[in-house]
């Protein structure tokens, strides 16, 4: 059972502009505020700092559960547009069993391809089947279970591993 305190008492809405505005009970309000979560993959409702424009933290967060609807929806329609990590649902070919290799896949977003510049690009995350990749130009791509690839994806990922 978590026992993490709530966060204090807050509001978080959208200035005409489109930008957060994180306003405390006192009336002090930060505009243009930032979520950003501490383990996107591994942890994505728990560990959640707003930081303001300066990129300090000016509220952390300790589960995205404890917050209201509103505030909480708001929060996840930021945290979408901020956070872009595909997920690598078939892998098509690869150009070489060596790195560098370029990498045709499918993914949740449609297909795509990556270059893996060196096998330590790809990290095992808490559960040893899910896997980030990262690509050469520096986007990330996510494996949520690599036993549930076809025979095939799973034959050329091996190669990797």
């Amino acid at each position: 059972m978590n026992t993490a305190p709530p966060p204090p008492a807050f509001t978080l809405a959208r200035n005409p502009h489109g930008r957060l505005v994180l306003t405390f009970t006192d009336g002090t309000a930060h505009e243009g505020v930032t979520p950003v979560r501490a383990f996107p993959i591994a942890a994505p409702t728990q560990g959640l700092a707003l930081l303001g424009q300066d990129g300090r933290e000016l509220l952390w967060i300790a589960r995205l559960d404890q917050l209201a609807d509103p505030v909480r929806e708001q929060i996840e329609q930021a945290l979408a547009l901020r956070e872009f990590v595909p997920v690598i649902e078939k892998i098509l070919t690869v150009s070489s069993f060596s790195t560098p290799s370029t990498w045709e896949v499918e993914t949740d977003r449609g297909l795509t391809r990556l270059v893996l510049k060196a096998e330590e690009d790809i990290r095992r995350l808490g559960a040893r089947t899910q896997l980030l990749i990262a690509s050469g130009d520096g986007l990330q791509f996510c494996i949520d279970d690599s036993t549930a690839l076809d025979r095939h994806s799973r034959r050329l990922l091996e190669r990797f591993l």
